[in-house]
């Protein structure tokens, strides 16, 4: 489970700067900074945690669950984002509310990604015994803004078509939504699970997709035919 959750983290900080490729250049200055003085001020909190205090978050079934409403909401803000602006590049005169919705969900940073750094400045803080806490998270601070300004160039190097990223943006909050699903409920859940293959549903199943894979083939080639004459 916890392997599941770093992987979640580590999928919202992705998120993050990916979402930072798609704001003005002053926009991403502005976020960079605020997540950096978020960090640094957070350390008298963060002295006060425990290396184990992060595995009882983890275990405690009621903040999981408001963790994955909070998750939820966010998923659907960033998609919500992320159709908007390919809404807008695709389409002439819009609504007023529309232009300003799309301009403060593009403001919108993510909340998930302020708990990750706080997580992360818990580990780091304890990772250095005996130094100064202001320092240890003013240092960290600092490290998160540059990686924060150097993933922003890289992946728009690497990205360099906006619409790319947009699409990129969206599965990886699709990917967030699936594994926070599976990483909030604790291993709990609704149906007791069992050894045995239901090889009947299985092949029910399979003929299913098998028959829709060919009607879909047909009615292809019908459409392209259609088309041609």
């Amino acid at each position: 489970m916890e392997r599941l959750v770093l992987a979640l983290m580590v999928l919202v900080c992705f998120n993050f700067i990916l979402k930072q490729t798609l704001s003005k250049w002053y926009h991403t200055i502005a976020i960079t900074m605020l997540s950096a003085l978020f960090v640094g001020m957070m350390w008298p909190f963060a002295i006060e945690q425990s290396k184990s205090q992060i595995s009882q978050w983890l275990s405690n079934t009621s903040l999981m669950l408001d963790i994955s409403i909070i998750l939820t909401l966010e998923v659907i803000l960033q998609m919500w984002f992320c159709m908007l602006a390919a809404h807008i590049k695709s389409s002439g005169r819009l609504a007023r509310k529309t232009i300003w919705v799309y301009r403060f969900l593009r403001w919108f940073p993510g909340i998930l990604f302020f708990p990750v750094l706080f997580c992360g400045l818990v580990a780091i803080v304890f990772s250095f015994p005996g130094h100064s806490f202001s320092l240890v998270a003013w240092c960290f601070a600092g490290t998160m803004a540059i990686v924060v300004a150097l993933g922003v160039l890289l992946l728009r190097w690497l990205l360099p078509q906006k619409e790319l990223r947009l699409e990129l943006l969206f599965l990886a909050n699709a990917l967030i939504a699936i594994l926070g699903i599976v990483a909030t409920v604790n291993g709990q859940t609704a149906v007791e699970g069992i050894d045995q293959v239901e090889w009947g549903a299985l092949g029910g199943i399979a003929v299913l997709v098998a028959i829709g894979a060919v009607l879909g083939l047909v009615l292809r080639n019908f459409m392209m035919k259609k088309h041609l004459k």
